[in-house]
């Protein structure tokens, strides 16, 4: 039994390498994804089962995240396209430009991605809707667009996702259920983190800029904005009026509406006997950005050239990351399924016992790596041991706000390996590869925040 389950897990450790080489390479991830998680069944002495793992957990786990979500896409790529078509993209890049100079090009798209995701907006969303104002901005100032992913990861995927207190994200809600805090913990240590965060990836990207020779934006990109005249271009608050609307609306829907309302048809089995706080942040999402979405369209009918290609265009664009995604989903969620996969979880949450702080953080960050999702390794560390984690806390006197910020910040760090399903999405988005760009999203998004996370879990230690 124990040579099968070592076996199985070099099966699993053999089937995510090639996940990552071989989508670094360029090989579709939708291809990748169900092939790859069948090898590891095999290896892992479960391919007398492969078909019922194929159809009954990839598909059904790829199925549910493709359901739950593709409005999220569809909507937010949609809203991307018109943000591009209407010229209100390149109206606020120009006006950043004048405002902070072409020099600070790359804090005002990390400020940009910041501030909605910040907002609650989903990183996918904020990928789609940023990536018009990046190209806009980057191609004004002249600078590679291959650095664009790696300048909207920064914004969207680390300091405002993970560390920021009150921010909206998924990763930063887990937690509060398994140690009893709220959306605001440990503030100062989330506010400092998230600034060394974002100094450090801004500090990259600068290098990284000063070492381009020359190279300019280039030429023969796929997925470039649409070129304005200065006469079509709208009045900057006219562009800036959507994204307040995104933001505004996904706030006062998810903290003051929608707990008004009588959603208690919900219990029934009807609705899956669901409670309304696991719908409201989508619920929300779904009608800040239609309302967004006929913000534009009210705003710009007349610059908008052909309104139907617009939305067929958007509507199009939204399918390969939705795909990509939900396939990364079905991937991590047949390798959770393995008996192999026990004996690795099992390792990386017992690590370092007398510390669970460290415990945590190498667990949490283990398993966002293995299954490719930064909510899915916070999940699966915390639904294992989040109460065990609790109860360490309080043996060891460790205040329960550290442990839930180090738990949101860990999620944050080696989920973006390759096989990332939101790295895949914003190449994709970009119209870039991963040899072109992922090097710069691997320093920004995984190397800076786990080293940053790393001091904190240091100082931290030393205190208690």
């Amino acid at each position: 039994m124990g040579v099968g389950v070592d076996i199985g897990v070099l099966g699993i450790l053999l089937s995510l390498g090639l996940l990552m080489y071989l989508a670094y390479r360029g090989i579709s991830v939708i291809i990748l994804a169900p092939v790859l998680a069948m090898l590891a069944v095999l290896i892992a002495g479960e391919g007398q089962q492969m078909l019922g793992i194929y159809t009954q957990v990839f598909m059904q786990k790829m199925g549910s995240f493709a359901v739950k979500y593709f409005p999220i896409f569809l909507l937010g790529a949609i809203f991307g396209k018109l943000m591009e078509d209407s010229g209100s993209a390149k109206v606020i890049a120009r006006s950043i430009i004048q405002s902070i100079g072409i020099k600070h090009a790359c804090l005002a798209i990390v400020l940009a991605c910041g501030l909605l995701t910040y907002g609650g907006v989903s990183a996918f969303v904020v990928a789609f809707a940023v990536y018009p104002l990046a190209a806009a901005l980057f191609k004004e100032a002249n600078l590679p667009k291959r650095l664009i992913p790696a300048t909207i990861a920064l914004g969207a995927f680390t300091f405002t996702m993970t560390c920021l207190p009150g921010t909206s994200q998924i990763h930063n809600i887990i937690p509060v259920s398994y140690f009893g805090t709220d959306m605001y913990a440990a503030p100062v240590i989330g506010l400092l983190a998230g600034m060394a965060m974002m100094l450090g990836g801004l500090a990259w990207i600068n290098w990284r800029l000063k070492n381009t020779d020359s190279e300019g934006y280039g030429d023969g990109h796929s997925n470039e904005p649409v070129a304005f005249t200065d006469s079509r271009l709208p009045h900057l608050m006219v562009a800036l009026l959507p994204i307040v609307v995104v933001v505004t609306a996904n706030y006062v829907l998810q903290k003051i509406m929608i707990p008004t309302w009588d959603t208690s048809y919900l219990a029934s089995d009807k609705f899956g006997n669901i409670e309304v706080g696991k719908l409201k942040s989508i619920w929300s999402m779904i009608m800040a950005l239609m309302l967004a979405i006929l913000t534009v369209l009210a705003c710009n009918w007349q610059k908008i050239k052909d309104i139907n290609r617009s939305l067929t265009q958007g509507a199009m664009g939204s399918m390969l990351p939705t795909f990509n995604t939900a396939s990364e989903v079905g991937y991590g969620g047949t390798i959770a399924s393995l008996g192999a996969f026990l004996l690795v979880k099992e390792a990386v949450i017992n690590i370092s016992p007398e510390n669970p702080l460290i415990s945590e953080v190498v667990a949490v960050n283990v398993l966002a790596g293995i299954t490719g999702s930064a909510s899915g390794g916070l999940t699966i560390a915390l639904e294992a041991l989040g109460n065990t984690y609790a109860d360490l806390a309080q043996q060891f006197s460790i205040n329960p706000e550290w442990m839930h910020r180090l738990a949101s910040m860990a999620s944050g760090g080696f989920d973006s390996l390759p096989h990332n399903g939101a790295v895949i999405t914003l190449l994709t988005i970009c119209g870039l590869s991963h040899r072109q760009s992922y090097k710069d999203i691997f320093m920004v998004s995984l190397v800076i925040p786990v080293t940053i996370t790393a001091i904190t879990v240091a100082v931290l230690s030393f205190l208690i």
